[in-house]
């Protein structure tokens, strides 16, 4: 009898009701995850699930039923028609606590430091160049006043789509784009969109703008994960207009300590008394204005003032300087590649990983079958609770540290210290008789150090003399002194190397490790990988985790290969013709260029704020600071993601000297220094038939790969050491255009 059952379980999971293939996309990717972790748990291959969701061909018994299944939780997780939001929702942007239903994390102000000084030593701004990519939806349609006629025009619209652009694109609640530049020409303030498109204000005030911009402009992005919700109307301020609506044109030095304008301002007191707030960031650079929600109905709208300091010129370059319709360009494209920015590209990029994965999520009724508030985790994200970190990563002043003795120094025995290379080592005989120093530098280093990274979604959980999980997100106390660099394993096979030319991997100094020390789990992996025993006596692990920064990793990646495409970079050029088009991609649009570096400040930016420090706040230590109140505060994560870029480059840098007898003569971040007979990485990188040495350092423009960072001579290298008597002066940090001061010598 069993049998027979068994047949007619065959016979209905051979009919299960499968979504059109389109769906069955969406619905993976709303819940963030990828093809490969779908087909892992089916037990099939990846180009199988390709082919179900391309619908190129159907899954059959045993897997279709399992399939079926999975579908349609996700569906009820990330329905087709969008949910109504909750009847009551937190401010946007509300301070403590952190408590989130489909709001994304509070945003941050524009900061006094740079966004990346938490991820790795010297940002290298570029300001590369190219055709910018038309970002406005084909049918624009001019909003009307219900005072007087509004009347667009779009003078010099480009032809081109948008890249990342979620699905929804062409909604016609966001039919006039992201956001839009505000501008006084002539007595009429204008509003400035993406495309070319421009709309006639006629608010007379900024809360009747504010109203405007609601009822009328049609700005907004849609959501990008089913369970988020739409970016709020971006208008960006020029001087003229904030002069024409009383605000001043520039901050006082007391405001710009303070981040803000006073709160008994006059325009101020103009939005209060219509109803408008303020979050309690106040208004600054990057000011939030909003009405609290009723129902589904959000009232929020974010201004961006350049001549406050809000596109900080080390990430934006130039931008605040632009004419109104090219610096609609220039955000709009970032903005739509990205996301709306929601303040400075750090806390954009912290952002966006919010935005891919929601807190929470609302939950149909099974009984009713309405929507319950949205109060539930979104599997896969944070969630909105801030959990604490363990005691090694938490940072100097943090107050699971405020009972350790005043000036107490902790060592790598009690602090996890995962941070980005700064190594340089003395020349050999052989290389001084060499004509150049050659710099090879990482594409999106950090961005590809989080693809396919597994890191904790909870709390820690403290654990003594575990066995060492190179699965198990954590921080690890482990000994590691006794790996030689020697002698390592590449692939199946020993190597021999001269290990005293190598940096350690495990350290960010490239000093070999003298003792036990906290390590993430990238790192200690890389020790097993190279062929060595390691025994942990003590961890912090977190046993509820995932790839949580897929998503973020393969948005950025696109907005960055789509944008160099549009620059003349294509990444299926050959390594000649790609040091080529990398030598002049600037020339093609300085503005476009602004978009590359602002993409790559995002990466750098985001992953610094998850280990956000007391700014201000009149903080002292063992007290807790604002950004511990947010989910979004987890250093674990940082680390993991420092620690595997780290990892990586060592990796390369293995594989090219076993293979070639070449070694580094200094790292810096992302950036490798070599020497060589001529000036061009082809003179140094092995390559065959136009094919280079697997698992090595590769020309090209995606993540990971290696482009041409700058060549100096080897006289240069010998000089600059004997003028600073520095003989392990670090060369990658000067070697893009040879200029070395005191300051860079960290003198």
């Amino acid at each position: 009898m069993s049998e027979l059952f068994d047949a007619v379980d065959a016979l209905l999971a051979s009919r299960a009701t499968l979504p059109p293939p389109a769906e069955r996309k969406r619905l993976r990717a709303a819940h963030g995850l990828t093809i490969d972790e779908v087909a892992t748990a089916l037990k099939v291959r990846r180009a199988t699930v390709s082919g179900w969701e391309a619908g190129k061909t159907e899954p059959r018994p045993p897997e279709r039923d399992a399939y079926a299944r999975l579908l349609d939780k996700l569906a009820e997780l990330y329905p087709a028609t969008p949910a109504p939001a909750a009847e009551t929702a937190p401010e946007p942007d509300a301070l403590v606590p952190a408590t989130f239903t489909t709001l994304p994390a509070p945003a941050q102000p524009t900061e006094p430091a740079p966004a990346t000084e938490e991820v790795s030593t010297p940002v290298r701004p570029q300001i590369p160049a190219s055709d910018l990519a038309d970002t406005t939806p084909a049918a624009a349609r001019t909003p009307a006043s219900a005072n007087r006629p509004s009347t667009s025009r779009r003078p010099g619209a480009r032809k081109a789509a948008p890249a990342g652009t979620p699905a929804g694109g062409t909604d016609p609640r966001f039919e006039n784009g992201p956001l839009a530049v505000v501008d006084v020409e002539d007595g009429r303030v204008l509003a400035y969109c993406v495309g070319g498109l421009v709309l006639d204000v006629p608010a007379k005030s900024l809360p009747s703008l504010v109203e405007w911009t609601l009822a009328e402009a049609k700005l907004g992005q849609p959501k990008l994960s089913g369970p988020g919700r739409p970016a709020d109307p971006l208008l960006v301020l020029t001087q003229a207009v904030l002069e024409r609506y009383g605000l001043p044109t520039e901050l006082s030095a007391e405001e710009k300590d303070a981040g803000r304008i006073p709160e008994g301002h006059k325009v101020i007191k103009q939005l209060t008394r219509a109803d408008w707030k303020l979050t309690k960031r106040g208004f600054g650079p990057w000011a939030r204005i909003y009405r609290p929600a009723k129902g589904s109905d959000r009232q929020c709208v974010q201004l961006c003032i350049p001549s406050w300091n809000a596109l900080d010129p080390r990430f934006w370059g130039h931008a605040a300087q632009l004419p109104p319709e090219e610096l609609a360009r220039v955000l709009g494209t970032y903005a739509t590649r990205v996301m709306t920015p929601r303040g400075s590209t750090a806390v954009t990029g912290l952002e966006l990983m919010t935005a891919l994965h929601p807190p929470t999520h609302a939950v149909r009724d099974e009984e009713t079958g309405a929507l319950r508030k949205a109060d539930t985790k979104t599997p896969g994200s944070l969630g909105s609770d801030p959990v604490d970190c363990a005691p090694p990563e938490a940072p100097d002043g943090h107050p699971l540290l405020k009972d350790l003795p005043r000036f107490h120094v902790r060592g790598p025995a009690e602090k996890l210290f995962e941070e980005a290379y700064d190594w340089a080592r003395p020349m050999t005989d052989a290389e001084c008789t060499l004509r150049h120093l050659v710099g090879i530098d990482v594409n999106m280093a950090f961005a590809a150090g989080a693809n396919g990274l597994n890191v904790g979604l909870g709390e820690p959980t403290r654990v003594t003399n575990p066995v060492f999980d190179p699965k198990l997100p954590g921080s690890w106390l482990v000994d590691l002194s006794h790996v030689d660099l020697s002698r390592v394993k590449a692939g199946k096979e020993w190597v021999e190397l001269d290990g005293s030319l190598l940096p350690s991997p495990f350290t960010p100094k490239g000093d070999h490790p003298e003792g036990p020390a906290w390590y993430a789990t990238p790192t200690v992996a890389y020790a097993q990988e190279l062929g060595y025993d390691v025994a942990p006596t003590e961890a912090y692990v977190r046993y509820d985790n995932g790839r949580y920064l897929d998503g973020w990793y393969q948005r950025l990646r696109e907005a960055y290969l789509t944008t160099m495409a549009d620059l003349g970079v294509d990444a299926d050029l050959s390594p000649e013709d790609f040091l080529t088009a990398m030598d002049g991609y600037k020339d093609h649009d300085p503005e476009l260029g602004i978009v590359i570096t602002a993409i790559k400040a995002t990466v750098k930016g985001g992953l610094g704020k998850l280990r956000e420090r007391p700014r201000g706040e009149g903080w002292r230590p063992g007290e807790r600071w604002r950004a511990l109140e947010r989910p979004t505060w987890r250093p674990d994560i940082r680390a993991a993601v420092i620690a595997r870029t780290r990892i990586n480059l060592h990796r390369k840098i293995v594989k090219h000297a076993a293979f070639t007898g070449q070694y580094p003569i200094a790292v810096l971040s992302d950036c490798v220094v070599y020497a060589a007979d001529g000036p061009s990485p082809l003179d140094f990188l092995p390559y065959r038939d136009g094919k280079p040495l697997p698992g090595g350092f590769k020309l090209g423009i995606n993540p990971g790969l290696v482009k041409h960072e700058g060549t100096q001579s080897v006289l240069w290298g010998e000089g600059v050491r004997e003028q600073f008597d520095a003989p392990e002066l670090n060369f990658a940090r000067f070697i893009k255009d040879g200029t070395v001061t005191d300051a860079d010598n960290g003198e």
